[in-house]
């Protein structure tokens, strides 16, 4: 499945023109009808995106959404998230895209998953909204694209203000169709499901019995952040709120315990047990053990047999 790490990879892959800036993007759908490809086969991308479309037919998948509803429809693709389309060339509406890179750079979006629970939970994908709310989203919509394809220096800190203005708009709607209980219920199970299959992941990872091999660096919290189809910062995040350790610190938890009862129950050798738990040589595992412990590998196993 192919994967999108930049907005201008993912432009060229649907077959539109690069956008201005590497890390943000603003069109009409109008604009993309006569170069985008009505057809997309399942892939995934790293940035988010939010988009309202007043008019337009065909089929669009974003994670377990396969139906979209008829009239003005707001809907959002969240980094890593799996999508498709078959699709007219006929639709209407807006849509921006931008990176964490974008969020990262501005003290605006500090907090934006906590503020803006849709850009997280699934019951958010997508919803319809009434006519009369349109024009105050379409205002917004237009005064970033106004800015956007202007050369004024400046812009970006006017698109800053106008975003976090339209995902509060957004933010205002979503709430109509869902209660603050159901949102922090909702938020609540999303958190502790992928917390559940990021342990379940660690835990195969290092299994020799499975001999899993989804991940390329079993170490790394970016590498099941990727499997699990969500970004590295969210997957910490999550993983933090709820155990009060990084996702960083859980790996390497995990590796300890493993590393702790192969030397106090079993004559592994530490150059086996290094290559088991995916170190890239015995000097890196023993290394990281005494960081973790004070002691080396063989002097824990001559305590623990004492």
């Amino acid at each position: 499945m192919q994967l999108f790490k930049t907005i201008s990879e993912y432009c060229n892959a649907i077959g539109i023109k690069p956008p201005k800036h590497p890390h943000f993007d603003i069109r009409r759908f109008e604009e993309n009808k006569e170069y985008i490809r009505t057809k997309m086969l399942p892939f995934r991308h790293e940035f988010y995106f939010i988009a309202i479309r007043t008019y337009g037919e065909g089929k669009v998948k974003s994670g377990h959404h396969t139906q979209f509803p008829e009239g003005v429809t707001i809907y959002f693709n969240t980094p890593f998230q799996i999508q498709s389309w078959e699709i007219d060339q006929e639709w209407s509406g807006y849509y921006l895209i931008f990176s964490q890179d974008f969020l990262s750079s501005s003290h605006y979006f500090d907090r934006v998953l906590d503020d803006f629970p849709f850009l997280k939970i699934d019951a958010s994908l997508p919803f319809k909204i009434d006519q009369k709310d349109l024009p105050e989203l379409v205002s917004t919509y237009d005064k970033i694209k106004q800015e956007y394809i202007s050369d004024d220096e400046d812009k970006f800190n006017f698109i800053e203000i106008y975003v976090l203005e339209l995902l509060n708009q957004i933010k205002r709607l979503f709430k109509k169709h869902h209660s603050a209980k159901t949102v922090q219920e909702q938020i609540l199970k999303a958190d502790l499901k992928l917390l559940s299959r990021f342990e379940n992941l660690v835990k195969a990872s290092f299994c020799c019995a499975t001999k899993v091999e989804l991940i390329s660096n079993p170490h790394s919290p970016s590498d099941y952040a990727n499997e699990l189809n969500v970004h590295p910062n969210h997957l910490n995040a999550v993983v933090k709120s709820i155990t009060g350790q990084t996702a960083l610190n859980h790996i390497h938890n995990h590796i300890l315990q493993l590393a702790k009862a192969d030397l106090a129950q079993t004559n592994t050798s530490s150059k086996e047990i290094a290559y088991k738990l995916h170190f890239s040589s015995p000097a890196k595992f023993s290394a990281f053990f005494k960081k973790h412990t004070d002691l080396s590998p063989l002097s824990y196993r001559k305590n623990a047999n004492l």
